[in-house]
């Protein structure tokens, strides 16, 4: 699961199962979900389950599988319990059947082979554009407006790189400061730790990290104007956000068969470049490539040669830095958000028309640091973005520079906090042993002690789901018997 893919999924998982079903009556979202959240076993899965007609016995689908495939059987069907696609029935003279929940399996089956009258994947317009947008129009606009918000976020190192012409609401800057990409510190904001990862993302994982904090704050004002409060749906707008992913770049559509929700958020939306309208009275829409790929692949966007590529990537793709053993840094870049990320942790001290040099030092990191960034955010950047000649090198970055870069952070450090759940009190041995070797199996488990029976794990659903499982089946045999 890509990253992009994985934070949708967090979101998603927390969810209710009343909310699931009403997003899944709409076909484009559960083909959405099919297609961006499962794995290929998930697919396989529910592909072979969606015309059967009766609930699938466990044994039938654990026949399906290798025996040493065990792991991913069960991170399959974990996945699709924990979205609500595949749920237990109960089949006399079988313990346990699956079956798909309703109303996925319709939509699905609706988005498969077509018909119906549910418009969830958008009305195209039906009379022509009088100032058509060509698709690499579209792609410009994204292009300024995405560049615009990482640009604000880096704007701590005191260049100002928003685009001409392109000037920030009120709201994109609240949602990036309530999200923990920013922090006001005085007048100006600063990138933290969060921004920082969020910088080195792929441009469609960017935008659903940014999709989500809207999302958790859609019941709040998002608006250019704070006296227009509105209450939104969330629902409706995951809706209207899966909606988008399954719409065609460079056709134009219709806002008559809109909600007032779906028409609020195009407000929005517009500011980060995800839609295009020529003004908000408009009575269409068009989908930039940001809103064309949120249900497909994170790498569908950089990929895309004709379209507007990752901000942090040079205009021929290619990386850009050079560092010599001396820690002096050579960036061949004319891109000011470039220069700006770089100058976050790089003393600049000479500038050409094609290129930047400078040195990274201890004070450099120190400030770096400072600002939240950790030392394996910088080495990432650095060798995700090394020139051509330095990755004819093994390692790309020279040792000695790498290395120092860690001491330099681990000065002030001797602790790292890795975020999960103890399990501990087992009744028996077997049972802790058993449910040990399952956490290890399905790859979450970080550390365990077995003289005092507990372990910690950095995912709980599946474990406690596997406790409950081998606890009824504990209680099956104790009444058979």
């Amino acid at each position: 699961m890509s990253g992009s893919s994985l934070r949708s999924f967090e979101y998603l998982e927390n969810l209710p199962g009343t909310v699931f079903n009403r997003l899944y009556q709409q076909p484009s979202t559960a083909l959405a979900i099919f297609r961006r959240m499962l794995t290929h076993l998930a697919k396989t899965f529910v592909m072979a389950m969606l015309y059967i007609g009766h609930p699938l016995p466990v044994t039938d689908l654990e026949s399906w599988v290798r025996p040493d495939s065990r792991r991913e059987r069960d991170q399959a069907i974990s996945l699709l319990e924990r979205l609500h696609i595949l749920r237990v029935t109960a089949v006399p003279g079988n313990p346990r059947a699956y079956t798909i929940t309703n109303p996925f399996l319709g939509s699905l089956r609706l988005a498969l082979t077509g018909g119906g009258n549910h418009n969830s994947f958008g009305v195209p317009c039906n009379t022509p554009d009088k100032h058509p947008v060509s698709i690499l129009e579209l792609d410009d606009y994204a292009r300024r407006q995405w560049e615009s918000v990482l640009g604000y976020m880096v704007g701590s190192t005191g260049i100002n790189i928003v685009n001409e012409g392109v000037k920030l609401s009120e709201g994109v800057k609240k949602l990036l400061k309530d999200g923990g990409l920013v922090k006001q510190r005085g007048s100006k904001a600063e990138i933290t730790q969060e921004g920082f990862a969020f910088i080195l993302q792929e441009v469609n994982a960017q935008v659903w990290t940014v999709l989500i904090y809207y999302l958790d704050a859609a019941e709040e004002t998002i608006t250019n104007n704070d006296a227009a409060k509105m209450n939104m749906d969330s629902v409706d707008v995951l809706s209207f956000l899966f909606m988008l992913g399954s719409l065609e770049l460079g056709q134009d559509y219709s806002k008559a068969t809109l909600t007032p929700t779906q028409l609020h958020m195009l407000d929005d939306l517009s500011d980060f470049g995800i839609v295009y309208q020529h003004y908000p009275t408009s009575k269409r829409f068009y989908p930039t490539r940001l809103a064309t790929t949120l249900s497909s692949d994170s790498g569908a966007l950089r990929s895309a040669s004709a379209g507007f590529d990752n901000a942090l990537r040079s205009p021929d793709g290619k990386g850009f830095i050079v560092i010599e053993t001396n820690y002096r840094v050579y960036a061949y870049t004319t891109s000011q958000l470039q220069i700006a990320i770089l100058q976050l942790f790089t003393r600049l001290n000479t500038r050409y028309p094609n290129m930047v040099a400078g040195k990274i030092t201890r004070e450099s990191i120190r400030r770096a640091v400072g600002l939240g960034i950790t030392s394996e955010q910088i080495i990432s950047f650095l060798s995700t973005h090394a020139h051509p000649q330095m990755r004819k090198n093994n390692p790309i970055l020279p040792p000695t520079v790498v290395d120092q870069i860690r001491l330099w952070q681990i000065e002030g450090e001797r602790m790292k906090a890795t975020p999960g759940f103890l399990f501990k009190e087992f009744a028996s041995g077997p049972d802790y042993e058993d449910c040990c070797k399952y956490s290890e199996e399905v790859g979450v488990l970080v550390w365990k002690n077995d003289g005092r029976r507990m372990f910690f794990v950095t995912r709980h659903e599946q474990v406690a789901q596997y406790l409950k499982n081998r606890q009824k089946k504990n209680e099956g045999a104790r009444a058979t018997a």
